[in-house]
């Protein structure tokens, strides 16, 4: 049994429908499964999802069939208990169920024929009117006039809900789904029209089917999030009248079904199993997951398992990388065949700058911008009496900060919440200061008092200030929306870092993309009072969470251009043409603006309109994946549980990770040996007779030799394979860092090289 205890997550959403589902789930007659239980053993049920084979020749003539024969392997006690002990039958994303057990009645379904696995069930917590403009994105331009904005593309996104009814899910410009849509709505279609054409709820506490109202978002993540990827256009979107201008997602054209999974409680793994299943039975064609997990062995990583269902049907799968950096090896989606995305800031601030009263000034963040907030000179403190205080946790006690600016340090958890604790105590203002892995990155969020947030290098100093000052004051101006800030994008200090933990030669995050201070869609008020008379809710967070969208979003495009093209091609276009360079002409740097690795990176940040239009395409398909797998010394049991097939891997050509057909390279030097060949295969996405030629970056310490040095091809879609040979010094004790790039007259790929020391 695994036991997914270590997981941590990050957001999600979707919708159960009881009949046409292919997700079954307990008869309606059943009790709720998470009502009070009053069988003996009641304290002893957990719920685990458990993975089978199908016997071999069987045919099921419909999912209620299948049903039938995954409750025929439940014990006796447990089938006819009076508590509800099945909670859901997988069909799309996995040949399996999930049910209410006990460790006993678990064991007897392990001797079952065709038992492969069990996966206990745990809660995870969760984990834009400027960035399509950002991204290279103009309406009748570009990459938005050739792909129709997403026309015909369905997102399906995972997350907590929707805020059903807001304009950024209208359907003006949107022409009905296409004809292969098997997706629907309950409750007579309350909430669908032709931009929302699919909500489905499955939160396993409510058993059947869902009440009306149900899909409302309750968290205001999947709000967010979908708005992000596929969001129509709202004019005068701002948060508080921050950042205000006309908001569109990616993809504004695209369609959306909603999976709601999550509750403010967090999201139950068999829930997000169901949503995917469901959403691949749906015929979507972009899966957006804004959630994740710890490290596990893909065999034991549910997501890894529905998203390469997902892959094999042709659906393109997006994840976010995860918001525990910026440490090393913290990533989650590891899978080859997801597309992990980690995040960065973008070029806008919202403008706090505070002045002390030695005339010292520091810009910072805040989307609260009070206009009748007074630049007097307030007295300036910072509680210090222990951690708990420095931080301005919920719940304590400073009467000394009444009428007073109050300092806090930044720590885990809402920053909002500071700004309730100073309030409460009386205090007139905050600073946030950064702690020193936290660096520049700061946060315009939408505060309950006048505050700034500020960077590490300016926390410090006003840190200083109040320390050596006997009566220290300050301000705070409020400046507004400022746009052009420089450097940009730069990786945000929370983007989960590489290297891959299960399978260091596969380079993750794949690629980054705008998530810091995204304004997009809420459903409801935020700030410090209510405006009785707004109706229409955005607001500015932070997170992988944001930047996933942005990523499903450019995958819908480039699927509405390139229809025929694989989910592996899609995120190859992706990569290979994402930008390494920042706003201001130097290589894109870290939270602490120095150089960062492509572990933080990834290849680099997304490019719409390059990806679109790559030159070279390095293609996967499933059966690729097989002695991938085998090649991690995975039992042959373990890759049929990821790829839903039987296999032998004594039978199969295993390979190395870093010999996968990936666009990247990733050496993990060692003192067995200091060289090593791997080979790549590219398809020419071009017309006719077309060249490329061979650079190379000089990576310290590492010798590269490619062969050929030149790629002749004469039509679309012809292969060619290249060698690439490196050799290094077994006394490095750095990693070197590198591109390989292919050009031609109109196009310029590239992958990046790791050696590891």
């Amino acid at each position: 049994m695994e036991n997914l205890s270590t997981w941590v997550l990050c957001f999600l959403a979707l919708l159960l429908l009881s009949g046409l589902s292919p997700v079954m789930p307990a008869s309606p007659d059943a009790s709720p499964i998470d009502r009070e239980i009053k069988d003996a053993d009641a304290s002893k049920l957990r719920t685990y999802i458990i993975r089978m084979r199908l016997p071999e020749n069987a045919t099921f003539a419909s999912t209620q069939a299948l049903e039938n024969w995954y409750r025929s392997l439940l014990p006796p006690i447990a089938a006819n208990s009076s508590v509800a002990r099945f909670v859901y039958a997988y069909s799309d994303a996995i040949t399996g169920f999930a049910a209410r057990l006990t460790e006993e009645e678990l064991g007897y379904i392990e001797q079952k024929e065709g038992f492969l696995a069990s996966y206990q069930d745990v809660k995870l917590p969760l984990l834009t009117t400027h960035t399509p403009e950002l991204l290279g994105l103009q309406p009748g331009q570009g990459l938005w006039s050739n792909s129709n904005m997403g026309k015909g593309v369905i997102i399906g996104v995972l997350d907590t809900g929707l805020a059903i009814g807001h304009p950024s899910f209208g359907d003006d410009g949107m022409e009905p789904p296409p004809s292969r849509w098997k997706g629907n709505c309950p409750h007579n279609g309350i909430g669908c029209n032709n931009k929302v054409i699919g909500v489905r709820i499955f939160t396993s506490s409510g058993g059947g089917s869902a009440p009306e109202g149900a899909a409302d978002d309750e968290v205001g993540h999947g709000t967010h999030t979908s708005s992000t990827a596929v969001g129509n256009f709202v004019k005068n979107a701002n948060v508080l009248g921050s950042g205000n201008g006309t908001a569109a997602g990616v993809a504004p054209r695209a369609h959306l079904s909603i999976y709601k999974v999550c509750s403010s409680d967090g999201c139950i793994t068999s829930d997000v199993l169901a949503g995917m299943d469901a959403a691949i039975k749906d015929g979507v064609d972009v899966l957006s997951l804004s959630l994740g997990g710890g490290p596990r062995a893909l065999y034991a990583d549910v997501i890894a398992i529905g998203a390469f269902s997902a892959i094999e049907k042709g659906i393109f799968v997006s994840c976010a990388g995860g918001n525990s950096g910026p440490s090393p090896s913290t990533l989650s989606n590891e899978a080859p065949w997801i597309l992990t995305v980690g995040a960065t800031t973008i070029d806008r601030n919202i403008r706090a700058t505070v002045k002390l009263g030695n005339g010292l000034e520091f810009d910072g963040e805040t989307a609260f911008q009070p206009a009748n907030f007074s630049s007097t000179m307030l007295p300036l403190v910072m509680p210090s009496s222990s951690q708990e205080y420095r931080n301005c946790l919920v719940g304590v006690v400073m009467p000394e900060v009444k009428g007073k600016m109050v300092v806090c340090q930044r720590a885990l958890g809402s920053r909002i919440q500071l700004g309730e604790t100073v309030k409460t105590n009386g205090g007139a203002a905050m600073l946030i200061i950064n702690g020193e892995l936290d660096g520049y990155t700061t946060l315009a969020e939408a505060h309950v008092l006048p505050a700034s947030h500020l960077n590490y290098v300016n926390g410090s100093s006003i840190e200083k200030y109040v320390n050596t000052s006997k009566e220290p004051v300050a301000s705070i101006t409020f400046k507004g929306t400022i746009l052009g800030v420089s450097p940009s994008p730069t990786i945000s200090f929370f983007s989960s870092r590489g290297p891959n933990s299960i399978s260091p030669g596969i380079l993750k995050p794949d690629v980054v993309g705008p998530g810091v201070n995204i304004l997009a869609a809420w459903p409801f008020e935020v700030g410090p009072s209510p405006n009785n008379s707004a109706t229409v809710f955005f607001n500015m967070i932070s997170g992988t969470s944001m930047s996933t969208p942005h990523l499903s979003g450019t995958a819908a495009l480039i699927k509405s251009v390139h229809p025929d093209w694989s989910p592996a091609a899609i995120k190859s276009a992706i990569m290979t043409t994402s930008d390494i360079v920042a706003n201001d002409g130097k290589p894109i740097t870290d939270e602490l603006h120095q150089p960062a690795t492509f572990f933080a990176t990834g290849t680099g940040h997304v490019n719409p309109t390059k990806a679109a239009d790559p030159g070279l395409l390095y293609d996967l398909n499933a059966d690729d994946y097989i002695g991938y797998l085998c090649g991690l010394g995975y039992s042959d049991a373990q890759v049929e549980i990821v790829t839903h097939r039987r296999v032998t891997c004594d039978t199969v050509k295993k390979i190395k990770d870093v010999e996968l057909n990936y666009p990247a390279i990733v050496i993990t030097a060692a003192a067995s040996f200091d060289n090593i060949t791997v080979n790549r295969t590219v398809t020419c996405f071009c017309s006719g007779k077309t060249v490329f030629k061979l650079k190379v970056d000089k990576l310290s310490g590492v010798s590269a030799k490619v062969s050929p040095e030149t790629l002749e091809f004469s039509h679309e879609n012809e292969k060619k394979t290249y060698s690439v040979s490196l050799s290094w010094q077994s006394s490095n004790v750095n990693d070197a860092e590198g591109n390989l790039w292919w050009v031609s007259d109109m196009h310029s790929v590239r992958i990046p090289i790791v050696v590891r020391a």
